[in-house]
């Protein structure tokens, strides 16, 4: 069947024969299309072919029609069970029997639900006839936690009788139809009480050309049905903290090169905000947010050295910190190549054009041939070269989290680039930081409102944490942290060794930042 319209005047109605049905429910018919062999018939001995697999759908959506469409390719044969079959038949293939709820079940041992929660009253009706089948559970809510049991859950205390199966939910249509889905997710959770009903659903979804994921039991379900409704939930804390940290900056910019003109000479300096005031808060949040990424990794260090052993669980403030490295380094890398972006046009800007002018004129009226100043030419150079480093470094942090480069690597080249080459990255775009400040750091004029330059205070918070790294690399600390996380234990929880810490108890903390 190597293409199947959806739509068709004739229809050729597939119907489960006696014989294969006699088979179907004394298990003597192969389940999957691949694994199709000769069966020994149950009552003759005599070898043959068996029909392909029937599986059933109840639902008509769209869901239910790409679920055909794919089954069909892989060899199914598919019976869709609908409230109007006459009406739905016209939007499925021909070849596909589109029935009543009762005929659709009857006929398949393995029942898709491709119905909203408020519909499994339909159902009731169809308890005995779900007795002893596979009901696979597709549906989703529309918000995280909508129900006191997941639906699944209560779905298996509809039918007590039936096995219930979870998965196919983070499957969207369009990854459904597409023969083989590249801009899509293939990965399939699957959970139920039912360890072989849980198998058999996995080998369907490795038919269909899906990854299918072991989730355990049907408690499983809730966490299942939560993953596609949730917003980026790993982007939270991150977003959040590079928005607090953006407001901050601005605003203090604001406060600094805008108010201060303005109150003590009356200067007008507000056209500086769209470009100005943003390119001077972009890199100062951006090396923030990677300071914090390797900040986490040296308190969980230092967690480590003061109670001796790496079996002791981290603060859950800790835990959720060092899990959200990779998103801080991401954004970190976002912020900069923005800044760059920014710094390129500031030449362009027609306000940069009348000062270019104005110092022009005021050099030629000061007859002033040559304004040549070695030392500041030398820092510009210098400070422009250290950022490109650094915006390089950066660069190669965020493609090594690409899955599939993260794949290639092992383990000692992986915590290479994400350790070392990240702190080298932090060390080079600190140095660029200073060689923008420079001198100006020490100068009174600078102090607006008494309040220090801004690339005063972002640089405050990178030093401390190189020179935190100096400190874990003495010879002494290093030698005790490196007992501790080979499972040298120094303190009473010696004997506490077969229960890790947290989801990121195996690891280094000083590894895998912007994985």
């Amino acid at each position: 069947m190597d293409s199947i319209s959806m739509m068709g005047s004739s229809r050729s109605t597939v119907f489960l024969t006696a014989s294969s049905s006699h088979l179907l429910h004394h298990g003597q018919a192969c389940f999957l299309p691949n694994g199709m062999k000769n069966c020994v018939g149950g009552d003759t001995g005599t070898t043959s072919l068996p029909a392909p697999p029937i599986v059933g759908i109840l639902g008509s959506g769209d869901f239910s029609k790409c679920l055909t469409i794919r089954l069909l390719r892989h060899g199914f044969q598919v019976v869709v069970g609908s409230r109007h079959p006459k009406l739905a038949a016209q939007s499925f293939p021909h070849v596909v029997d589109v029935t009543h709820h009762e005929d659709a079940v009857g006929k398949a041992n393995i029942v898709f639900l491709a119905i909203r929660r408020e519909h499994y009253s339909v159902l009731w009706d169809l308890k005995h006839l779900l007795e002893g089948k596979i009901l696979v559970d597709v549906s989703n809510n529309r918000r995280v936690n909508q129900y006191p049991e997941s639906n699944a859950e209560y779905l298996a205390s509809l039918v007590p009788d039936s096995i219930v199966v979870k998965g196919f939910n983070v499957i969207s249509a369009w990854a459904m139809q597409q023969i083989c889905p590249k801009d899509a997710s293939t990965q399939v959770f699957i959970c139920s009480d039912s360890f072989e009903a849980r198998q058999q659903i996995m080998e369907l979804a490795r038919q269909l050309n899906f990854q299918p994921v072991d989730m355990g039991t049907l408690s499983s379900s809730r966490d299942i049905e939560n993953l596609p409704i949730q917003l980026f939930p790993g982007w939270k804390g991150p977003v959040l903290a590079a928005v607090a940290l953006s407001i901050f900056f601005f605003a203090y910019s604001f406060v600094r090169d805008i108010i201060h003109p303005y109150v003590k000479n009356k200067q007008s300096d507000f056209y500086k905000i769209p470009i100005e005031i943003v390119n001077r808060t972009l890199p100062t949040v951006a090396i923030t947010l990677l300071a914090l990424v390797y900040l986490a990794g040296q308190l969980a260090s230092a967690h480590q050295l003061y109670y001796g052993t790496k079996y002791r669980h981290f603060p859950h403030w800790l835990e959720g910190w060092l899990q959200s490295r990779k998103q801080l380094g991401l954004l970190s890398f976002f912020l900069a190549a923005v800044h760059v972006l920014y710094s390129l046009c500031l030449p362009m800007r027609r306000s940069e054009r009348y000062l270019l002018l104005n110092t022009a004129y005021q050099q030629v009226h000061a007859n002033v041939e040559n304004a040549w100043n070695e030392e500041e030419v030398w820092r510009v150079e210098m400070y422009v070269s250290f950022g490109i480093m650094s915006l390089g470094l950066l660069s190669l942090l965020a493609i090594t989290s690409i899955p599939s480069v993260h794949s290639t690597l092992n383990w000692r080249e992986f915590s290479f680039i994400q350790s070392t080459l990240g702190y080298i990255a932090l060390l080079i775009a600190t140095f660029h930081g200073l060689l923008f400040a420079w001198k100006r750091a020490f100068e009174e004029e600078a102090y607006r409102f008494y309040l220090p330059p801004s690339f005063v205070v972002a640089l405050a918070l990178p030093l401390c944490v190189i020179l935190g790294k100096v400190l874990m690399l003495l010879p002494c600390v290093a030698r005790k942290l490196h007992r501790i996380r080979r499972g040298m234990d120094s303190s009473q929880y010696r004997c506490q060794r077969l229960e890790p810490v947290g989801s990121a108890a195996h690891i280094s903390p000083e590894r895998v930042t912007i994985m």
